[in-house]
């Protein structure tokens, strides 16, 4: 039975969407970049965090690694505190607990 009111919708669809999407990108790389961003914070995200993340799903992961490298600028409707916590990430720790 699903808790959710008209003005509640039921997230759990889009969530998952978004962590098949986030670990299933293409490169070893971007899955761990994108997937560990995910499995890091998405427990805490409201609706509108999840859009950003799905926003930041459409872009290319070439874009997406740089901003979160800091090689290139973040556009503006990506930037903010998401933005700066996945520039925070430790990848390197995130790497070492996925095996393929």
């Amino acid at each position: 039975m699903s808790s959710t009111t008209p003005d509640m919708p039921d997230l759990a669809p889009r969530f998952a969407r978004a962590k098949f999407r986030s670990w299933h990108r293409g490169t070893r790389e971007a899955d761990y970049m994108i997937g560990g961003f995910y499995d890091a914070y998405h427990a805490d995200w409201s609706e509108r965090e999840l859009a950003w993340f799905e926003a930041l799903l459409d872009e290319d992961d070439v874009e997406i690694m740089a901003w979160a490298l800091k090689s290139e600028p973040t556009p503006d409707a990506l930037a903010g505190e998401l933005m700066a916590k996945m520039q925070l990430l430790d990848y390197v720790t995130i790497g070492a607990h996925h095996k393929a």
